[in-house]
């Protein structure tokens, strides 16, 4: 049934014929290497050999809890780990309680602690790969540099007691009060040398983050690469590799070219991941991604078919998804995670499209139906059925009539 959209330069409403089937998944080659819609076994089976890929996820609401805007977060628990068990079951690996799961932006320190928590034992339970945030955001922007140590020790350790790696998160708090380069050096040092396992670092841009502008000890992203590689080549045996999200894809591959060998470099550019993963004759990005959110099963299948050595194969299945990304991403890009939430509903992962801190209402209409639209288009929901009723419902709730 034909579906009203409303147009995003404020000229009414647009017509669009929804799919009435899923796409269909690429077919078992003559590899052997099924597509991810095929997987069955438990989680970590049928995972990517060539690539690492975590999947960072986003957090269910609770939408019967009396929440507010400034409290805390209220989960309904049962679909936010059925979420992660959906993720491995399509052998991708989690990265939990990072920016898509509102980190600072709903979802504090202490939701944070208890979902690292349960998604930890989850993760060993079903044999899971499961890496989580540690960052500082218990603290607020003004405190000085113990207590930012103290903090980062204190998530760093409930990381490590749940079974998990550790991703070492930008820090708001470091960012507004170091002076230099050198206290990056002297932090990132002491909790390296403390880690009892190898690490991610976590390099976010200001277009996700506006707070963690001049990171590195400099606004100068020439200068602030050399003090990330100093840190790195000063710890290489604590430093699993390092997830750089600048949507930048050139800065990207030189900082790529540059890390010592055996670290690896985590793509969290949802511009222009299928080239970066693919690589170049110097080598490739490993992938650490909000977008895979909502492409799970795609990605799976699509990072499978670059394992046989079809480089052109795994192209021709991500490169359309692309659109999508960057609509999901756009300006302000921190605001993403609505729009992974509201395709998590449509296709069914969710009974609801409510979001902690309200942050459902962080995008317009006509981008949601737009973002509706990307994903129908490229066949992302199992129930094409369903996600026409829910956008439809959603539509007609805005005062959209159909």
């Amino acid at each position: 049934m034909t579906l009203f959209l409303p147009r995003r330069d404020g000229g009414g409403v647009r017509a669009y014929e929804p799919r009435t089937a899923p796409r269909d998944p690429r077919p078992v080659g003559a590899t052997g290497i099924a597509g991810a819609a095929g997987f069955t076994g438990v989680a970590g089976t049928g995972s990517p050999a060539s690539r690492t890929v975590f999947a960072a996820a986003h957090v269910v609401a609770d939408p019967r809890a009396d929440a507010t805007p400034d409290g805390p977060a209220a989960l309904d628990w049962d679909a936010t780990l059925a979420f992660r068990r959906h993720l491995w079951s399509h052998g991708l690996c989690v990265a939990e309680a990072m920016d898509t799961a509102q980190r600072g932006m709903g979802l504090d320190w202490a939701g944070a602690a208890e979902l690292i928590r349960r998604s930890g034992a989850e993760a060993k339970a079903v044999g899971g790969r499961i890496a989580c945030g540690v960052g500082t955001d218990q603290l607020d922007r003004s405190a000085d540099t113990l207590r930012i140590r103290r903090a980062y020790e204190e998530q760093l350790a409930v990381a490590e007691e749940s079974g998990a790696q550790a991703v070492l998160l930008a820090s708001r708090a470091l960012a507004a009060t170091a002076t230099g380069p050198e206290d990056y050096q002297e932090l990132y040092g002491h909790l390296l040398r403390q880690a009892a396992e190898p690490v991610i670092l976590h390099w976010l841009g200001p277009m996700f983050d506006p707070a963690l502008e001049g990171y590195w000890g400099s606004a100068d992203p020439d200068a602030a690469t050399e003090t990330l590689l100093e840190i790195v080549a000063a710890h290489p045996d604590k430093v699993d590799g390092v997830k750089v999200s600048l949507l930048d894809a050139g800065r990207e591959v030189a900082l790529r070219r540059r890390l010592p060998a055996g670290v690896r470099c985590y793509t969290g550019d949802d511009f222009h991941y299928p080239e970066l993963i693919a690589g170049d004759d110097q080598g490739f990005s490993h992938a650490l991604l909000g977008i895979f959110d909502p492409l799970g099963p795609l990605a799976a299948e699509a990072v499978r078919v670059l394992d046989t050595g079809d480089p052109d194969g795994f192209r021709a299945l991500l490169d359309p998804t692309v659109a999508l990304s960057r609509h999901l991403f756009e300006p302000p890009t921190r605001f993403y995670k609505t729009g992974v939430v509201l395709l998590a509903w449509l296709a069914g992962h969710q009974g609801h499209f409510v979001m902690p801190g309200g942050l459902q209402s962080a995008r317009s209409l006509p981008h949601l139906a737009r973002a509706y639209e990307l994903a129908d288009g490229l066949g992302l929901f199992p129930d094409p059925a369903r996600a026409e009723a829910r956008m439809r419902a959603l539509l007609t709730v805005y005062g959209v009539p159909q």
